[in-house]
Protein backbone atom coordinates (compact mmCIF):
# COMPACT_ATOMS: atom_id res chain seq x y z
CA UNK A 1 0.00 0.00 0.00
CA UNK A 2 1.07 3.61 -0.66
CA UNK A 3 0.92 6.48 1.24
CA UNK A 4 -2.24 8.19 -1.22
CA UNK A 5 -3.88 4.73 -0.72
CA UNK A 6 -3.20 4.82 2.83
CA UNK A 7 -5.11 8.29 3.01
CA UNK A 8 -7.49 7.02 1.04
CA UNK A 9 -7.30 8.21 -2.87
CA UNK A 10 -7.09 5.74 -5.24
CA UNK A 11 -4.44 5.72 -7.53
CA UNK A 12 -6.22 6.53 -10.55
CA UNK A 13 -7.25 10.01 -8.78
CA UNK A 14 -3.50 11.57 -8.90
CA UNK A 15 -1.54 11.74 -12.06
CA UNK A 16 1.54 13.82 -12.50
CA UNK A 17 2.44 14.69 -16.20
CA UNK A 18 5.71 17.02 -16.94
CA UNK A 19 4.58 19.43 -19.92
CA UNK A 20 6.28 22.27 -20.81
CA UNK A 21 4.05 25.70 -21.29
CA UNK A 22 4.97 25.85 -24.92
CA UNK A 23 3.31 22.46 -25.02
CA UNK A 24 -0.52 23.82 -25.11
CA UNK A 25 -1.95 20.85 -27.21
CA UNK A 26 -0.34 17.78 -24.99
CA UNK A 27 -1.74 19.53 -21.89
CA UNK A 28 -5.41 19.48 -23.84
CA UNK A 29 -4.44 15.98 -24.26
CA UNK A 30 -3.29 14.96 -20.59
CA UNK A 31 -6.60 16.84 -18.97
CA UNK A 32 -8.86 14.79 -21.14
CA UNK A 33 -7.06 11.87 -20.27
CA UNK A 34 -7.46 12.33 -16.87
CA UNK A 35 -10.48 13.62 -16.75
CA UNK A 36 -11.91 10.43 -18.58
CA UNK A 37 -10.07 8.30 -16.10
CA UNK A 38 -11.45 10.25 -13.23
CA UNK A 39 -14.92 10.23 -14.14
CA UNK A 40 -14.87 5.97 -14.91
CA UNK A 41 -13.92 5.79 -11.48
CA UNK A 42 -17.07 7.67 -10.51
CA UNK A 43 -17.58 9.65 -7.14
CA UNK A 44 -14.49 9.12 -4.26
CA UNK A 45 -16.73 7.34 -1.25
CA UNK A 46 -14.06 7.71 0.99
CA UNK A 47 -14.72 11.10 2.15
CA UNK A 48 -18.24 10.91 1.39
CA UNK A 49 -20.01 13.23 4.07
CA UNK A 50 -22.51 11.34 6.22
CA UNK A 51 -26.33 12.62 7.07
CA UNK A 52 -26.66 13.75 10.30
CA UNK A 53 -29.55 12.63 12.41
CA UNK A 54 -31.31 15.17 14.33
CA UNK A 55 -33.78 13.82 17.62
Amino acid sequence: MNLMEHMGIEPGRLQFSWISSAESTKFVEVVKTVTASVKALGPNTTYKKQAVKVA
